[in-house]
């Protein structure tokens, strides 16, 4: 099941993913019935980032995005590297006389992976917004989107 599903997210455009994910939960519908409803339910929010440029598409479907120098490794990396700083600098401090305390350090770490991002990283290509400023009807919303 899996991997038909995942017929849909290897199509070019939001067009064909639709008609894929839809062939995809007809075909499922016999056997399945509560799967191909979820999935005739949650299609415009999984295939939703398929309207940004294709370089962005594998920066958008997931909430652990590389960053800096581990732009090459798996996703998921980066919260792993956060967390080990955070445990390096706990182990430094010790103990906590209280939650406020540990928070505030969890915040120092945050902050300044934040201020390296915004330095040193550059996540998304400007230029490649440029695909999407212009006016078109999205035939599943039925919205007209305009350049800004």
């Amino acid at each position: 099941m899996a991997a038909a599903i995942g017929q849909a997210f290897e199509q070019p455009d939001r067009k064909h993913a639709g008609e894929t994910w839809q062939r995809v939960a007809d075909q499922l519908r016999p056997r399945w019935p509560k799967l191909a409803d979820l999935m005739d339910a949650s299609e415009h929010d999984v295939l939703a980032y398929m309207a940004f440029p294709r370089q962005h598409r594998t920066k958008l479907h997931s909430t652990n995005p590389p960053l800096g120098e581990c732009s090459h490794s798996p996703a998921g990396q980066w919260i792993e590297r956060l967390n080990k700083e955070v445990k390096r600098r706990a182990d430094v401090v010790g103990i906590f006389p209280n939650e406020a305390s540990i928070m505030r350090l969890i915040r120092a770490v945050l902050f300044e992976q934040n201020d390296e991002w915004q330095t040193s990283s550059r996540y998304m290509m400007v230029e490649a917004f440029a695909q999407i400023d212009k006016e078109e009807i999205d035939p599943f919303l039925s919205i007209t989107t305009k350049a800004a």
